[in-house]
């Protein structure tokens, strides 16, 4: 992780970046960070309760700011001028999602004052999209999978989690519940997981016909 974010700050020409993650019972923290500085950037979204972070998170949706000193204060009356005070003069937070879940944020701080181009915001998403699917990876225990192909990555969570929606349906339970079904069932019949979703998804595996 530590080296997609140093990856991303000299692709995206920023002063540093940083990954928060979130987790389904309310606990949040810094994941990893370019350096030390932006590493307390991140924290201090935490500290105050509020900041770009946070606002991505709850609104699934990027949150851009170019100029701090525009409108942010208003914003963010405590992080704003906390922020601007260390130098930090804009601000990108890129959800970190896949489907219907949310594991965390991509943060990008810049020193000066502008946009990333249309360029840049691109290759913030890909950024965006590589650490989801390491932070899945870690999640299920395959940290070791460094060299696998991102968009193969990516795909293949995009299988899980659609998976995961439909034995949700099945058992007309939560996605917490189809999860640990799923689960279940791979431990008990001795296969991976990634086989069980690609099953659940072709059809020739359902959780509501005695399955467990």
């Amino acid at each position: 992780m530590l080296r997609i974010c140093r990856a991303a700050s000299e692709a995206l020409a920023a002063s540093g970046t940083g990954v928060s993650v979130f987790t389904a019972g309310a606990d949040r923290g810094v994941c990893a960070a370019s350096d030390s500085r932006s590493e307390r950037l991140e924290e201090l979204q935490f500290v105050l309760g509020e900041g770009p972070c946070i606002d991505a998170f709850d609104s699934r949706r990027p949150v851009l700011v170019a100029d701090l000193t525009e409108d942010a204060t208003a914003r963010w009356p405590m992080y704003a001028p906390a922020v601007h005070g260390r130098g930090v003069r804009a601000v990108f937070a890129f959800p970190l999602q896949i489907g219907a879940a949310r594991l965390g944020v991509f943060d990008v701080f810049r020193d000066q004052v502008g946009a990333l181009s249309t360029e840049q915001l691109v290759d913030a998403l890909t950024f965006a999209d590589v650490t989801v699917a390491v932070l899945l990876d870690e999640q299920d225990g395959l940290g070791g999978a460094g060299g696998e192909d991102v968009t193969d990555a990516v795909e293949h969570r995009a299988e899980l989690f659609q998976a995961q929606g439909m034995v949700m349906v099945q058992i007309g339970g939560t996605i917490s519940e189809a999860m640990v079904r799923m689960r279940a069932y791979a431990y008990a019949e001795n296969r991976g997981l990634s086989e069980i979703a690609r099953d659940v998804v072709a059809g020739r595996l359902r959780f509501d016909q005695g399955d467990s």
